[in-house]
């Protein structure tokens, strides 16, 4: 098995200082402090920058830690399938997902999930598409939910097409009364999150000619809508975002078609664990289940 100040490696990397990764680690602080110094003085050279707030990777650090975590991840499955065989069903799934498919999407599949292998630990990490696919590739989380293109070397499997609206006040009429066109738009600023700015979303924005300039930033999409509905703007957001918002808005489509292409990324070692592989059936079976052949791809 693997060292365990490979695993403490790992802890101080997530949690950002020794007294974190020690209290999740369930050690003290000064045996993280001696295993760090001693895989320090292993490898012949620093792994941490040392300041009054915590702790940050040197580039040698940087370089080593996929390898760390490919390690870890390794015998994580290996502990994961020996248990499997022993039919015990344990272990431990990571999953990493955008906005709307935690709201939307997660709460059902885990439940179900919990129901079926209720001795796997599912834990939840939030962020934005780039994110996610760094931290699969990197190995700090098994399984994500991304957007099409993917830069990173990962399996990827496309899952839904994600129609992108228009979201508009009550008193907003397109000129044909369905599709919000060039000339609906005008100078209205548009509102949306920073980190949807990007690919789709942003290819919608540029066919209409919508400068960064008008560009308004929310903290979330259902403040997104109360702005919208407040007048201080259009809104950008795709089908499944507006799933559980409520508003006082009208929704429209685009008069070209925009959607994004929801996927799923892991990689080599992650895919093949037990614990991954049963999640992402799971995953599937819901989507079936939810979409038909409504949008969903395969």
């Amino acid at each position: 098995m693997a060292d365990f100040t490979y695993q403490v490696f790992a802890a101080v990397v997530e949690k950002g200082t020794f007294f974190q990764a020690a209290k999740a680690l369930h050690v003290t602080p000064s045996a993280v402090s001696h295993s760090i110094n001693q895989l320090e003085k292993e490898f012949g050279f620093p792994l941490f920058l040392r300041n009054r707030s915590g702790v940050e990777l040197t580039n040698d650090g940087q370089t080593v830690l996929p390898v760390v975590l490919d390690i870890l991840n390794t015998e994580e499955k290996l502990r994961q399938i020996s248990d499997d065989i022993k039919g015990l069903n344990v272990g431990r799934v990571r999953i990493g997902a955008f906005s709307s498919v935690c709201i939307n999407w997660l709460p059902t599949i885990i439940r179900r999930f919990k129901n079926k292998f209720p001795k796997v630990q599912v834990t939840v990490f939030q962020g934005d598409f780039n994110q996610i696919a760094a931290k699969v590739a990197n190995g700090s989380l098994d399984i994500g939910f991304s957007s099409l293109p993917v830069s990173e070397n990962l399996l990827v499997k496309p899952l839904i097409k994600d129609p992108i609206y228009c979201v508009t006040p009550t008193d907003f009429q397109p000129k044909d009364g369905r599709h919000v066109r060039y000339d609906d738009i005008g100078h209205r600023p548009f509102i949306l999150q920073q980190i949807d700015y990007d690919r789709q979303t942003k290819k919608a924005l540029d066919r209409y000619q919508v400068e960064p300039n008008s560009l308004a930033y929310s903290i979330d999409d259902q403040s997104i809508l109360s702005m919208v509905e407040s007048g201080l703007g259009l809104g950008i957001l795709p089908r499944l975002a507006l799933k559980k918002l409520s508003g006082d808005v009208n929704i429209f489509p685009f008069d070209q078609d925009f959607e994004r292409t929801i996927c799923l990324v892991t990689n080599k070692t992650e895919s093949q664990t037990p614990s991954t592989s049963h999640m992402i059936k799971e995953i599937d079976d819901f989507l079936k289940r939810t979409y038909q052949n409504d949008y969903l791809i395969g």
